[in-house]
């Protein structure tokens, strides 16, 4: 059985994966596309608007996080994302206030700390502003940052665009609430000017230190709230005028902080993250997904070594006493086996099946269950005492 916890951030949701302890990179099943998005289906799997693995860091990091889209696909960073991930490690480790992590992402380190409430701070580092590393075909304008015209169904938007690791457009506008977010969305976040889509905001500025925006993600489409895109947001308003560095951002699902530091030009932003439960994937999950789920009903393959991915499901959270064999690093399980194993007869993961076969042979389902449950029983109650309440 496979653990997880469901976090969200002012409404955008998650389900996190602890692999931090994993010793094989497809720690919990083979993460396609397709899957992905059967989790994040809110009829046949579990809901979110994201997957977010908790997993052993490849340089100076503390731990590394890997995020997919609802529609499969990876983005280099979630500011939304990561404060749920934050959480979600003191929650699990019993940390305090004032604990900080380095975070290993695609688009660098990010460093997010718990304060007392609750909620996290995290420093999302100094914005992107040159085209090429947005990136877009937009040039540097007038504000110092990429602007331009966009032609979109008909109507010119006078756009700013800035990167937080990831590609953001904003587009200025007098009353946020009038805006056609279902049909621009997705034009401007295939517009071409995007070489590798965008994130779209649009952006009304009540005040000089209040804005209200609402969010189109880039692989995920109309969302509560996004971290990298507020950063973005106020990077773009004080640049064009409009706010000043530090200010309130309004969104759909709440409320978050963002301040632009003068001396290190790094972004902090300030928000909620909050637990809405914890729970185990049935082993027969990926067995066959729902036709209406995935569009195709997908039947489980078998691979070259004899496993299926519901095989992969059932192994985690062995916890047996026997040592578990390092994978060999050369070998990325999670990317180049995806359609098989590619070194069946010298397989890195050998033993680690063997220990899957022998927790499977010697425990009954209902012992896997208990053995998931008691982790998550742990988990909540160290949440309590961190937070004063009643074990």
């Amino acid at each position: 059985m496979l653990a997880f916890s469901k976090y969200q951030g002012l409404g955008n949701d998650f389900l996190l994966l602890d692999g931090r302890n994993a010793t094989t990179a497809d720690f919990c099943f083979d993460l396609t596309p397709e899957r992905v998005s059967f989790l994040c289906d809110r009829r046949f799997g579990v809901g979110g608007d994201g997957v977010i693995l908790a997993l052993p860091p490849e340089h100076d990091g503390e731990l590394r996080m890997r995020i997919f889209n609802a529609d499969g696909t990876e983005p280099e960073m979630c500011g939304n994302g990561i404060r749920c991930l934050a959480r979600f490690l003191a929650d699990s480790d019993g940390d305090a206030p004032g604990r900080r992590w380095v975070v290993e992402t695609l688009a660098g380190p990010i460093v997010p700390e718990l304060l007392a409430d609750g909620s996290v701070r995290v420093d999302m580092g100094a914005p992107f502003l040159v085209p090429e590393q947005v990136p877009t075909t937009l040039e540097i304008g007038p504000a110092g940052l990429p602007q331009g015209e966009l032609n979109v169904a008909g109507e010119r938007f006078a756009v700013a665009a800035a990167g937080m690791g990831n590609p953001h457009v904003v587009l200025p506008v007098t009353a946020v609430q009038d805006v056609d977010l279902e049909r621009l969305g997705p034009l401007l976040e295939n517009h071409p000017a995007f070489p590798a889509r965008t994130n779209v905001h649009f952006v009304e500025a009540l005040s000089p230190s209040h804005l209200v925006m609402r969010v189109w993600e880039r692989g995920a489409g109309p969302t509560l709230a996004c971290g990298t895109g507020a950063c973005a947001a106020l990077v773009a308003s004080h640049r064009l005028g409009l706010c000043e560095r530090s200010a309130r951002v309004d969104l759909p699902g709440g409320t978050l902080w963002i301040d632009w530091d003068t001396s290190s030009d790094h972004l902090f932003m300030s928000g909620p993250a909050e637990p809405v439960f914890d729970g185990v994937l049935a082993p027969e999950l990926f067995g066959e997904l729902p036709p209406d789920a995935t569009g195709a009903a997908e039947a489980p393959e078998e691979r070259s070594d004899g496993m299926t991915p519901s095989d992969n499901v059932t192994a985690v959270g062995a916890a047996d006493d026997q040592p578990a064999a390092p994978a060999d690093p050369a070998v990325n399980c999670a990317v180049e086996c995806t359609n098989g194993c590619q070194q069946p007869d010298d397989c890195p993961n050998a033993a680690l099946r063997a220990r899957v076969d022998a927790l499977l042979n010697s425990r009954s389902l209902d012992d896997l269950v208990t053995l998931a449950s008691n982790s998550l029983e742990a988990r909540t109650r160290q949440r309590l005492e961190r937070e004063g309440g009643v074990a």
